[in-house]
């Protein structure tokens, strides 16, 4: 953004601090008038043919600018994705809690990856791994649906959920790898 002798174009359409176009003129003479005003020139649309300008204080504009910038950030929700670990063997109980937070992770509109770990002999059971992270779409299916299908990593097993509203996955088993 350009003000005052910055500005390269030589004409410019000109506004006014109140919103009034004053219409197409040099560059030169809008900012005598903007100096004359006792504020600045400042180069809105650079692309515009010609350039549109603004004559009103700079310092101003910028803090009107950075206040807007606030209040979007404000009102934008980051997405983010929460983990929940689990072992293939973990006690109905448990599970039960692990679900209500999930769930409750959800409903804020964050997405949730669910590992289950494998240890030792329990790599022999990639299948219960498999079922009981189908159970807990099963009881999430209200408020989520499949980002990524259930995908075996060497000995991790995950599945990746979203809150509803994008596009569905059907929930099968992933290519294994490692």
């Amino acid at each position: 953004m350009r003000i005052n002798r910055e500005i390269r174009a030589e004409r410019v359409r000109v506004i006014t601090e109140d919103g009034e176009q004053l219409g197409i003129m040099s560059a030169r003479d809008a900012l005598m008038r903007a100096e004359a005003a006792g504020v600045d020139l400042i180069e809105i649309a650079p692309n515009a043919d010609p350039p549109v300008c603004k004559i009103m204080d700079y310092g101003k504009f910028r803090y009107h600018q950075t206040k807007k910038e606030k209040e979007s950030k404000k009102a934008s929700h980051q997405v983010r994705v929460k983990e929940v670990k689990l072992k293939p063997n973990i006690d109905p109980h448990d599970l039960q809690t692990k679900i209500k937070q999930m769930k409750e992770f959800l409903q804020k509109g964050n997405k949730v990856r669910i590992t289950c770990t494998f240890r030792g002999r329990e790599m022999l059971y990639i299948a219960a791994g498999e079922k009981l992270l189908e159970s807990i779409y099963e009881s999430l299916k209200d408020v989520a649906m499949v980002e990524a299908p259930i995908k075996t990593l060497g000995r991790t097993m995950s599945l990746s959920l979203a809150p509803q509203g994008g596009k569905k996955v059907k929930v099968e088993k992933g290519e294994a790898s490692g």
